[in-house]
C-alpha cells in the first residue's frame, strides 16, 4: 500500500503541475519503470491480468499520440495503386523500385524485393532505414555498408521485403510535417501502416505473416508502428531507442525536429520527466508479440543502460502473457551497429516467430 500511496501523491503533484497532458483525460504516469499499474478515477490500480494491462496499454497508446498526433483514421485511405518505375532481376529476387499512393496526393517511393521461385505463400518483412540520405537504398543493399542490407538479405533468405522511403530521404521530398499531421514521427506510422497494407495485398505474400525491421531511425520506427499495429507479428530493432531520462543524458533535442516530434520541445520543454510516455512503455505496449533488440556496449546514439531499463520495465509484461520468450536481447562489443553475428541471431528469431523455413 505504501508503493501505491507514494504513486497517488505523485501523480496528483503531476496534475497540478500541469504535466497531465490532453483533452481526452489521459492519466500522466510519472513512474514509466512500474508498468504493472493503471490509473483509474485518479487512484493507481494494481495489474495483475492480462485484461487489466489493457487498460494500461490504452494509456500508452493515447499518450504516445498526444506527443506525436492523432493516428489518422482511413477516411485518408485511397487506394494503394502501385506503380513499377523500375524491374531488376537477381539470382534469388526481383527487385523493383515502386511508389504507392498512402493519401490523396502522396506517393510513397519505396524498394520491394520478391524472392524467385517461391514454393507458396511467403512471410513479408517491412524493412526500415537509418537516417541517411539514400533512405531505402540502404536496406535494399545498393550502398552503404553491409550490415545494413537486411532487406536484401531477408529477401535471400525466402522473405518479401519492402523498404519504403521516411519522410525527407531517398526520392520521398516532402515536408517533415506534412499537412494534417503533428510530426514526421506520426506521418511515418502512416505510411507503414499503409506498407502493410500493400504487403497483404502481394499474391506471394502470406499476410498473416508479418514483420518489422529497422536500424537506428528505422529501430525506432519500428517499434512505433508495432506498438499501434498488431498485423506485426515480430519486430528487429537495432540501436533504435533507450529510455528519454538517459538518452544523451536526458537531453532531448534530437528528438525535437519536424520530421521526429517537435511537440517534444514545443508542449513538454524537452524534459523527460514531463513526457508522457517512454520506450519502457513503447517496448511493452509491443508484448506479447515478438521483439529481438540490437543494443550494442558502446552505442553513443542509445546508451545501453537506458536500453537495459526498458527491457527491465518490459519484461514483467511478457511474464504476464507468459511469452518471456518473445523478448530477446543482443548486446554485442561494438559501436552504432549491426554486426552479422547479431543479423543472423535476429533473422532466425525472425523466422522462429514467423514459422520460416529458410531453403540453403
Amino acid at each position: 500500500m505504501r508503493a501505491y500511496t507514494i504513486l497517488t501523491t505523485v501523480v496528483v503533484m503531476a496534475m497540478s503541475a500541469g504535466l497531465q497532458p490532453g483533452p481526452d483525460d489521459v492519466p500522466f504516469y510519472a513512474d514509466k519503470m512500474n508498468l504493472l499499474v493503471y490509473i483509474q478515477d485518479g487512484r493507481p490500480h494494481e495489474i495483475k491480468t492480462v485484461s487489466e494491462w489493457q487498460k494500461r496499454r490504452n494509456h500508452i497508446l493515447a499518450n504516445m499520440q498526444l506527443v506525436m498526433g492523432k493516428l489518422p483514421d482511413e477516411s485518408r485511405h485511397v487506394p494503394l495503386a502501385p506503380q513499377t518505375l523500375e524491374e531488376i532481376t537477381t539470382d534469388t529476387y526481383i527487385r523493383r523500385k515502386i511508389t504507392f499512393a498512402a493519401e490523396a496526393g502522396d506517393r510513397v517511393p519505396a524498394y520491394l524485393l520478391i524472392p524467385r521461385d517461391l514454393p507458396g505463400k511467403a512471410p513479408a518483412m517491412l524493412c526500415l532505414h537509418q537516417t541517411i540520405a539514400i533512405g531505402k537504398g540502404q536496406p535494399a543493399g545498393l550502398d552503404g555498408p553491409q550490415n545494413l542490407h537486411y532487406a536484401h538479405e531477408l529477401a535471400k533468405r525466402g522473405y518479401v521485403t519492402l523498404a519504403p522511403d521516411y519522410v525527407t530521404f531517398g526520392d520521398y521530398a516532402i515536408d517533415a510535417c506534412p499537412e494534417g499531421y503533428a510530426s514526421g514521427t506520426r506521418k511515418g506510422i502512416y505510411n507503414h501502416r499503409r506498407a502493410l497494407d500493400l504487403l497483404q495485398s502481394l499474391p506471394q505474400v502470406d499476410g498473416d505473416r508479418l514483420g518489422s525491421i529497422g536500424h537506428s531511425l528505422g529501430g525506432h520506427n519500428t517499434l512505433f508502428v508495432a506498438a499501434f499495429d498488431e498485423r506485426i507479428k515480430v519486430a528487429v530493432s537495432s540501436c533504435g531507442f533507450n529510455s528519454f531520462f538517459k538518452y544523451m543524458q536526458g537531453d532531448l533535442a534530437g528528438w525535437t525536429q519536424q520530421r521526429y516530434m517537435p511537440r517534444i520541445a514545443e508542449v513538454y520543454a524537452s524534459d523527460p520527466a514531463r513526457m508522457p510516455f517512454d520506450f519502457t512503455e513503447v517496448l511493452a505496449a509491443i508484448a506479447p508479440r515478438a521483439v529481438f533488440v540490437n543494443a550494442p556496449e558502446g552505442d553513443a546514439n542509445f546508451e545501453i543502460s537506458g536500453v537495459k531499463d526498458c527491457l527491465k520495465a518490459a519484461r514483467p509484461v511478457y511474464a504476464l502473457y507468459a511469452a518471456a520468450d518473445k523478448l530477446v536481447a543482443s548486446h554485442p562489443d561494438c559501436g552504432h551497429d549491426f554486426p552479422p553475428e547479431v543479423r543472423t541471431a535476429a533473422y532466425e528469431f525472425v523466422d522462429n516467430m514467423l514459422h520460416h523455413q529458410v531453403s540453403h
